[in-house]
Order: C-alpha cells, then structure tokens, then sequence
C-alpha cells in the first residue's frame, strides 16, 4: 500500500495500544514504524528486474520484523522503561505496528516475501488496489481526531473504531473477489475454456469492479466484472506472446521475474526488443513493470545483462472516468483489446542509467 496508508495504519494502532500512556507521541512513534519496511526501496539490487522483485523481501519477512520487534522491546524497556504497561504489551504494539505492514501490502498484487528467507511464491492476495480511499480515509481521520483531541479521553477511542472499520472492509474486499471470480469461473465453463490460471484484482481506486486474467496457453482472456452486473462477464482473448519466452530461458532474471509473479507475464517483440510485461500491476494497457530483455541481432534475441525498466507513462483520466461508469452500468463498453494492443507501441531506445 501507499506510504500515508501504511502510516496511519501504524499511528492506528500504537494510538490504540499505547495511546493511555504514551499521548500524541504515539501517533508519531506508530507512523514512523509502520513505514520502515518500506525503507529498502533505497537499495540498489543491480537492476531493474531485481530492484522489483527483491522489493518487500527480507524487510518484510515476519520472521526479520518479528525480531526486530524483541529487539526494540527490549532496547525502549532497557533505557525508555514505563511501569504504566508491561513489556508484553509493549511487544504486542511494536510486533502489530511492524507485521501489519506487509501483511497490508500482501492485500495488493504486488506480491511480498512473507516468509523471507523462505522462497514460496511470494503473497498477493489481491482485494484492494495498492490505493484505496475507503480503507484509508477512516484511519486518518482518526489520526486526526486523536491529534486534535488527544488518547485519553473518549476521542481515544477513535483509532480503534478506525481499526475495526478498515479491517472490515478488508474482509469485504475479499468477498467481492470470490464474487467476481466465481462468475467469471461460470462463463468459462460454459464456454469450455480450460483455465490454466485465475488472477483477479480490483480496478484502480476501487473495489466495486474487478479486473479478471485467465492464461490460457499463448493466450489470456480478461474479462471486468462488478458487484451490479446483470448478465454474464464477457471474455476478451487477448494473445500473451509466450513463444517469445524461449529466447530468455537461460535468463536468471526472467527465472526469478516469472517466479515473483507466478507466470502472469505477457511477451511482446517491439522493433528489435523483446518486452516483458507483469500484467498483474496496473489497468490493461498500462503496466507500470515492462522490462527490456533481449535485442534482435542477425536474427537472434541476445539477452541484456543490465535489464532495464520501460519509462512509465502516465494514466489516462479519461479512461478512469469510463471504468468508474462501467461500475454502474454493466452495457458499457470497455474496449480492452485495443488497450492491451497499445503495448504493442513503438519501441522505446532506452540509455544507460535511465
């Protein structure tokens, strides 16, 4: 999630905890915390595949925050001690302000490392956009009522409620995806379509309608499905480009690139380069993770050993406007083939440190 989502969150809950003791400042102690995970995006991995998928690795791992965790307990008890709670209320606070973090962001699908150093495919559970209003609004104002009127009195009750409200709105998420999947499950079977994988996740800003990705073979079929649909989901085949994947199997990027998003990749040839787009991330048609891995020479892909990331365009409001119309009224018509087409634009010249 978004750095200020994962603030309040943090604010959230060490106001809760230790509001009674510690006042204003643990608003502030709680923001701090809550966003430290993120703090490895200042590392350099080498690359851009490995800036990406190194990304929510060990600084997320609930076995690295669960000690560190003990460890700061022990340090605040050892030269900040206050007899108003004890030590295992203390690590109670540190340990949720610390887990809740990546286990917020494994809501996203993204994808994060859980149980670094362990190498499962990493959790994306995919019910909620990496920003989402309803989730986060509650929390800030809570945040800003505990601010304005301290954690003492009846005001302190305020990141609680927050917290209750936020976590129920987790759970609806989780609902609507079931929802759309389960209906998108249905027309496949009654087209006879074999899945070979089912990823949903919802469309940007919102929970309401959902964005569906079924692999199927050299092909993918999305589909967009929303809790005020009155008719089946509609399938549109969209080519996924995997006989260019041979090119790059001798590519440890692209090995640990298909690992971190489980396969849902889309293979494109642009000029003379061949693209790699993660297609979990974003809207169809704009993927913010499409990398360069290979250069057509004499007829031949050659890999390219510092793989680079494709410049990030920006969104199109316009096309915002129409998904938040295709919410409410299911006979719109989103053209998904001719966005995904786009990503068959013309090649980008990339440069050295760009």
């Amino acid at each position: 999630m978004d750095s200020i989502t994962q603030a309040v969150l943090g604010a959230s809950i060490q106001g809760a905890m230790l509001g009674r003791w510690q006042g204003r400042k643990a608003l502030l102690y709680g923001a701090m915390l809550g966003t430290l995970p993120d703090l490895d995006v200042i590392i350099d991995y080498g690359d851009a595949v490995a800036d990406m998928t190194y990304h929510r690795g060990f600084s997320h791992s609930l076995f690295v925050l669960t000690g560190l965790a003990l460890f700061l307990t022990w340090l605040t008890r050892r030269f900040r001690h206050n007899p108003g709670y004890s030590a295992q209320r203390l690590f109670l606070t540190l340990w949720l302000v610390l887990i809740t973090h990546p286990l917020l962001d494994s809501f996203t699908s993204y994808g994060t490392q859980l149980l670094w150093p362990l190498t499962p495919i990493p959790t994306a559970w995919s019910s909620i956009f990496i920003i989402d209003p309803l989730y986060t609004v509650p929390l800030c104002v809570a945040v800003a009522v505990s601010l304005l009127y301290g954690l003492r009195d009846k005001a302190g009750k305020a990141p609680t409620l927050a917290l209750l409200l936020s976590s129920l709105y987790l759970g609806f998420t989780l609902g609507a995806k079931y929802m759309a999947e389960q209906r998108v499950a249905a027309e496949l079977t009654n087209q006879g379509i074999e899945a070979q994988q089912i990823f949903s996740t919802p469309t940007p800003f919102n929970s309401l309608l959902w964005r569906v990705i079924v692999l199927d073979g050299g092909d993918y079929h999305e589909a967009l499905v929303s809790w005020f649909d009155d008719a089946p989901p509609q399938l549109t085949r969209i080519p996924r480009g995997t006989h260019l994947a041979t090119a790059l199997a001798d590519s440890p990027a692209h090995k640990r690139l298909a690992w971190f998003t489980n396969g849902v990749l889309r293979y494109d040839q642009l000029g003379e380069q061949l693209v790699v787009t993660d297609i979990r991330l974003g809207m169809t048609g704009f993927h913010p993770f499409r990398f360069v891995f290979a250069t057509l020479r004499d007829g031949q892909w050659q890999p390219i050993e510092q793989i680079e990331r494709l410049p990030v365009e920006r969104g199109d409001f316009t096309r915002l406007q129409l998904l938040w119309s295709r919410i409410w009224q299911p006979h719109i018509d989103v053209p998904l083939l001719a966005w995904a087409d786009e990503l068959r634009k013309a090649p980008v010249t990339l440069g050295s440190g760009q």
